[in-house]
């Protein structure tokens, strides 16, 4: 069994809950009520779009050597 690493975002939703994705798969998002469902959606997400590639003879993207950071940017708001 292979151990793969891959980064997620988590985006709290104003309705509650938190949308998260993962970039490395483009197109894997999902949904959780709270933090803890929404980890486990993305890790069952994650196995399922391995799987797809997996079926389809797909290379599997790997994430082991991005990173993420933010920026703040001002701007003039127009009326």
């Amino acid at each position: 069994m292979s151990k793969l690493h891959y980064n997620i975002i988590f985006r709290a939703e104003p309705e509650d809950g938190f949308t998260v994705l993962v970039p490395a798969l483009p197109g894997c998002v999902t949904y959780g009520k709270n933090l803890t469902e929404a980890k486990k959606m993305a890790e069952d997400a994650i196995r399922g779009y391995i799987a797809s590639l997996n079926k389809h003879g797909e290379q599997i993207p790997i994430d082991s050597e991005s990173f993420f950071t933010s920026i703040e940017l001002n701007y003039a708001k127009t009326s």
